[in-house]
Formats: C-alpha cells, structure tokens, sequence
C-alpha cells in the first residue's frame, strides 16, 4: 500500500513539472472593430486620391466574449490600440510603418490581466503595435446591437479619448455607384464586414496629434477567433 501511495505521488508530481514546463494554450475569441482616416470601401478614384494623403491614423478594438492568454483569464474586457504611421495604412505599394501606439487597456483588468491584454493586443496587431509608446487605462464600453455583428451597428468608448461608432452602408452611401472594399482589415479577423463611420476620434496623449474622423465609409466590424 505505501509502495502504492509513493508511486502515485510521484506520478502526480511527475506530471505537475510536465505541465509546468508547456507553453500556455491561447483560445481567445469575441468581436472587433477599427476606423481609419481614410475610406475602406470606395471606389478607386476616391482611393486614389487619399493615398499618400490621409489614412496613417486609425482605432481599432477587440471586446474578449471569452477565452484566455498566457494562461490568464479575459472574458468580457476588451482592449484598444489607437496607430499613428507613416504613410496610408493599407497602401500595397509605399509601407507604413514603421507606427507608433497608444494601448487603452480595460480599467476593470488586473494588473496580469492589463499584461495578457497588451500581449494579445500586440499578437494581433503585430507591426502596427510593435512600438507602444504609452499604455493607459480607461473604462471601455464595447456594445454591439443585439449583440448581433451582422447588424454592423457598434459603439465603443474609451473614456473620453477614443470613440467608434458605426452603421449599415447603404445606398445613399454609393457615390460612385460601383465601391468595393478597397483595404483589408487592419488585423487578422475571422470575418469582417464595411461599415459607415458615424463616429471617430482620438483625443489622447501620445501621439503628437489628435482627430476627429466621422461620416466615413472607414470602418470594419466582425469577429475574431486566436487559437494556439
């Protein structure tokens, strides 16, 4: 029995190092939105002639439904990073960075929790915010109506420094009567849909400016999935 007992603990101590010592499982799921200064959906004669011109600043945000990241819980808290490049974002032929952001994290994160949500954010967002030149927090509202993506109709808040709000395209919003979506998502997004800019702004520190963006066709809305 006690040859049995000894054997067991071993077992189970044997198998604590061996989790120990694997990387955590990311499984990070829930919506997204970004607006930029420049149209996504468009014709090219408009496109063109904001390339080079406008363009280099832009919002984006993930409200976490669930899932954890490095091991740490974020179901509910959402993050925002706010990017100012060099040049248009989304120009396939002059590049845009190098950037530098803002990171707005969730006033309700732990101090790991605020962690996990800037390594998420910086997983996500990659290039764009590989330079963060300041992180704040503020109390971030994410509503989707209905909580339906697909209705394209989102509200988010950062305090008072960021500010998204979006609609539907619709017709009225064709002047040229044959727009496409021109960019694509800033971010890697399991799906993503245009939407009009009703609202756009950033009113924060940081990066040597500041604006106020709204009644745009700048905006993307949808989902994200992370998993590895």
């Amino acid at each position: 029995m006690r040859f049995s007992q000894s054997l067991a603990l071993l077992c189970l101590a044997s198998s604590a190092a061996f989790a120990a010592e694997l990387p955590f499982a990311n499984n990070v799921h829930g919506s997204y939105v970004e607006a930029r200064t420049a149209d996504v959906y468009t014709g090219a004669c408009f496109a063109n002639g904001e390339v080079g011109i406008t363009g280099d600043l832009a919002v984006l945000a993930w409200k976490i439904d669930r899932g954890s990241f490095q091991g740490v819980k974020l179901d509910g808290l959402s993050v925002v990073g706010v990017v100012r490049a060099t040049s248009t974002l989304g120009d396939p032929t002059v590049a845009s960075n190098p950037s530098r952001a803002i990171l707005i994290v969730d006033e309700r994160a732990t101090l790991e929790q605020q962690g996990a949500l800037k390594a998420f954010a910086q997983k996500m967002g990659k290039t764009l915010l590989a330079d963060i030149v300041r992180v704040e927090t503020q109390p971030i509202s994410f509503d989707v109506e209905n909580g339906n993506i697909h209705s394209r109709n989102v509200k988010l808040m950062a305090g008072k420094v960021a500010s998204i709000e979006t609609r539907p395209l619709n017709e009225d919003d064709k002047i040229c009567r044959h727009e496409d979506v021109y960019y694509d998502p800033l971010t890697e997004v399991e799906h993503a849909m245009p939407a009009f800019t009703k609202e756009q702004f950033y009113a924060g520190a940081g990066l040597g400016t500041t604006w106020s963006y709204p009644g745009k066709r700048s905006a993307f809305v949808g989902t994200f999935q992370y998993n590895d």
